[in-house]
């Protein structure tokens, strides 16, 4: 359902859309007949004002709710620090929310009916399907972090998720790695990240004239250290020749390292690892995790001017921004 706007108040009312304008904001100098006719269109079309513009335009302190999965997950947290500043520098304020990955609670959160009023939402949601993201005429406006279904109706930033897997897929077979397995497939979730991973690490395996082997592939309940673990000590029993692996978060990967330790392999003598998302603990872990690095600061930036794009004008079509990504390579995946 499209959001109605001006244009169409004014169209209806057969005045301009500077005369709607002057009635939405109670200015003066409209003639009483005029202003009663496009009040009634007002109510007839059930425009609502787009009061976070309105506050844009005069300065005034506007409030981003920004709903996370998890505030405890070492990614999410360093996303939520970054917003909080860059949020700060435009004199716009951060409401921090977690939904725990729960259908309920993203539907809450996103429909605004849980926590404080907000002018804007930025949402990373986990269980939401396609046909549940599509907004109302009267709801803030929204950026959508990472592939998610329903984009087409939303901005959304993104990191290439495929592209990012098989670079760090490839590396590992560049090391002469051939058992290369991959754990943090979640086929009970419904966004798409983890998917377009394994297809990244899919790609770079076929790339190299192997094919996929699903024993090779772990999936997890969550993306924290025990999870990967976990799925360490389950890949080791299957496949004891296992030489590398490709993890889809850095947590699961130090969760596998420490197995790894455990069981008596080094690394990455016998197994390298590479992770995903570049946490500060990666970098002091031993050894110093290799991992795919996405610019976060220039994710924050994106989504906060998609936001200001959109509080100014919300007819802009939905778009789509892509983070760009490094591979850092360090001990757990040298040569």
């Amino acid at each position: 359902m499209s959001r109605i706007t001006l244009r169409d108040v004014a169209a209806q009312a057969n005045v301009s859309v500077r005369t709607v304008s002057n009635v939405v904001n109670d200015f003066p100098h409209v003639a009483a007949a005029t202003r009663q006719r496009v009040q009634a269109t007002i109510a007839e079309l059930g425009y609502r004002p787009n009061i976070a513009a309105r506050q844009l335009r005069q300065g005034q302190r506007l409030v981003i709710s920004l709903v996370l999965p998890e505030i405890d997950s070492p990614y999410f947290a360093e996303i939520a620090a970054h917003f909080v500043r860059s949020a700060e520098q435009r004199d716009w304020t951060v409401h921090i929310e977690q939904s725990d990955g729960e259908l309920a609670r993203e539907r809450a959160m996103l429909a605004g009916t849980h926590g404080p009023g907000a002018d804007a939402i930025v949402f990373s949601p986990w269980a939401m399907s396609a046909d549940e993201i599509e907004r109302g005429p009267s709801a803030p406006p929204v950026v959508m972090l990472g592939e998610r279904p329903g984009w087409g109706l939303l901005d959304r930033v993104v990191v290439d998720n495929v592209a990012a897997a098989r670079e760090a897929t490839a590396h590992l077979l560049a090391g002469g790695r051939r058992r290369v397995a991959a754990i943090g497939i979640q086929p009970h979730l419904a966004n798409q990240t983890g998917r377009l991973r394994a297809a990244g690490y899919r790609q770079a395996l076929m790339a190299a004239g192997l094919s996929p082997d699903p024993t090779l592939e772990m999936s997890v309940e969550r993306l924290h250290h025990p999870d990967g673990a976990r799925a360490m000590q389950q890949l080791l029993a299957v496949a004891p020749d296992v030489d590398a692996v490709f993890c889809f978060t850095d947590q699961l990967a130090l969760g596998a390292m420490h197995t790894l330790a455990a069981s008596g392999r080094s690394v990455p003598g016998d197994v390298a690892v590479v992770g995903f998302d570049n946490i500060e603990a990666g970098r002091y872990s031993v050894p110093a995790l290799s991992t795919i690095a996405p610019d976060k600061p220039r994710l924050v930036a994106l989504v906060l001017d998609c936001l200001g794009d959109r509080l100014a004008d919300h007819t802009l079509p939905a778009r789509e921004r892509r983070v760009p990504h490094r591979l850092e390579i360090r001990q757990s995946s040298a040569a």
